[in-house]
């Protein structure tokens, strides 16, 4: 079975496929309580034989869910599987105790309610399983879905939004079959391409403009999206909601987690087909899509050849073009919504990360890969953030494959690539981005509304073979104003005052007149140490200088003979 699906792709790539499954589009939900049972299945992608699946009320991927920004929603999720999951929202602006990472799991036969308050702009997001260790199993066996969130800016604009009509919700995915045609997973064998879970994918459009929600919801590869006459087509949205004017377009990357809102224009067209392909044959090395997945011909990986669709070009979706219908959306507007990057001056801090297998050599994109050195402990936080900081995030790649960068919680801006500005199509608000090898980009985000919450969020790698082998990291976010009063009331062995900090000096007392003050050390959250002065056995401290330090909360270390304690401070 193996080989006659290789034959088939190749086939696809050198001429065309002649056969055609109309796709399906997913049923929706809609209102503010939403009920969604995670259930086994089977089904159908080959006629007449079944695969061992799991989906959402249903065999096979799940419903959309249209929300409201400002409404209140209430969901309900019943594990019905006979193992433990979580369901997270893609993108979406909730609080960590909502956000459904690995931490908040749903045992087998039980619910998770989470209820939360839509902040999001209107956009296309998704939710998917987000179990540590099992992420990729769970997505790639058909537990997935689209968010799609409405607001009062975006109903004003003359856009296609009829679901299923002149809107369409496109999951693009590539799987591995084994000869019982049950789904292998992991494998770097995706050498089937399905579109809705359908295979060799086609649908019926109108001769008019045309709005597609596309979600690169495959494991771990890249797509290169053009239509098959090279002509334009133009992207109206990105992972966080739509752009400030549509951009016409006659390519569109995107990485696994990536969505990209675009319209396409039929009219005229009556009667023909066009096909929205992936030009891979593009790539460069270095991208899980190219010819070679490393930066080099002698970095190998496990399965990734022979594969028809490394390097090539090929096929994911035909469009049979039909008679308008009803009432057509014929042009394509001029502006879309008002967006306002982050400026760059902003910024409360700049935090570094940066990716490294876990061994050198051209065998190193078959191992693990790191984030500053470490891989993923639930048990520990690697990021305090303090609510409402601005940040640059500073990423470096130093592997020898490109690697999708998602963080949970927010939204952010691109800055550079390498010093240089983002491509158009990456200067909305985003989650994920695809960082190359030997690239540096930096992105700058704020971190709002929610802190304190008993879970952190995640950031990692959006390659589910990655995140699952530990390329994850989490952080929480801490309203220190609140955790400063616990602490200082808590706190017997000294003082720190004024805190917060406004005039670049504090005074430390120690409470216990028989202990005394050898060294304090000032460090920043990420544990980087700032400054320090060492005393002859000081009872208290007056005036000490700290007006160095830029406005943000920092960790200061007392030292005594036999112990040393520690107490945040705010910089304001």
């Amino acid at each position: 079975m193996k080989k006659l699906i290789v034959l088939t792709l190749t086939v696809m790539v050198a001429v065309s496929l002649n056969a055609q499954n109309p796709i399906i589009i997913p049923g929706t939900l809609s209102g503010t309580e939403f009920n969604l049972n995670l259930q086994n299945g089977t089904f159908q992608f080959y006629d007449g034989i079944n695969t061992t699946t799991m989906g959402v009320n249903g065999g096979m991927l799940g419903p959309t869910l249209i929300m409201q920004k400002g409404d209140d929603v209430d969901i309900t999720v019943n594990n019905n599987l006979d193992e433990t999951t979580t369901i997270h929202w893609h993108g979406m602006h909730v609080s960590a105790a909502n956000d459904g990472g690995p931490h908040t799991t749903i045992e087998p036969g039980a619910s998770w309610n989470p209820k939360f308050t839509v902040l999001d702009k209107a956009g296309t997001y998704w939710y998917h399983p987000h179990l540590h260790e099992k992420t990729n199993e769970h997505v790639s066996k058909g537990i997935a879905g689209f968010i799609i969130v409405q607001d009062e800016e975006e109903a004003t604009l003359d856009l296609p939004r009829t679901y299923g009509v002149d809107d369409f919700p496109l999951v693009i995915q590539t799987k591995d079959f084994d000869s019982q045609n049950e789904i292998v997973v992991p494998s770097n064998s995706d050498d089937v391409l399905m579109v809705n879970a359908t295979i060799e994918p086609s649908l019926d459009v109108p001769a008019q403009v045309i709005r597609f929600r596309l979600l690169n919801g495959s494991s771990m590869r890249v797509f290169n999206f053009g239509l098959s006459d090279n002509s334009s087509f133009y992207m109206i949205g990105s992972d966080g909601g739509l752009l400030s004017e549509p951009l016409a377009l006659t390519r569109l990357q995107m990485a696994p987690g990536e969505r990209a809102e675009i319209l396409i224009d039929f009219g005229g067209k009556e009667g023909q087909q066009l096909k929205l392909m992936s030009y891979a044959a593009e790539f460069n090395n270095g991208i899980y899509g190219a010819t070679y997945p490393g930066m080099g011909q002698m970095m190998t990986l496990d399965g990734y050849n022979p594969n028809a669709m490394n390097g090539n070009n090929f096929e994911v979706i035909t469009f049979n073009i039909g008679a308008p219908n009803g009432n057509p959306v014929t042009s394509i507007p001029a502006t879309l919504v008002e967006v306002t990057p982050i400026p760059e001056s902003d910024s409360d801090i700049t935090r570094n990360l940066t990716f490294t297998p876990e061994f050198m050599g051209p065998d190193q994109l078959n191992g693990n890969f790191f984030i500053n050195g470490t891989t993923f402990d639930m048990d520990v936080i690697n990021y305090s953030i303090p609510l409402n900081n601005t940040e640059i995030w500073s990423i470096t790649n130093q592997s020898g494959i490109a690697h999708p960068f998602h963080i949970h919680d927010v939204q952010f801006y691109v800055l550079d690539r390498n010093g240089n500005p983002p491509p158009a199509s990456e200067q909305g608000r985003k989650d994920v981005i695809l960082i190359r090898p030997q690239e540096t980009v930096r992105f700058i985000t704020k971190f709002e509304d929610f802190a304190n919450d008993p879970v952190p969020y995640m950031f990692h790698c959006h390659m589910l073979i990655h995140e699952d082998g530990g390329m994850m990291l989490q952080f929480e976010v801490v309203d220190d104003l609140i955790g400063i009063n616990e602490q200082q009331s808590e706190n017997s062995n000294f003082v720190i005052y004024p805190n917060p900090v406004s005039n670049g000096k504090i005074d430390i007392e120690m409470l216990d007149e028989n202990t005394a003050i050898k060294m304090i050390e000032i460090c920043s959250l990420d544990g980087k140490s700032i400054l320090s002065s060492t005393f002859k056995g000081w009872q208290t401290i007056s005036d000490y200088d700290v007006s160095r330090l830029k406005k943000g909360v920092y960790l200061v270390k007392v030292f005594t003979k036999e112990s040393y304690y520690s107490q945040k401070i705010i910089i304001k």
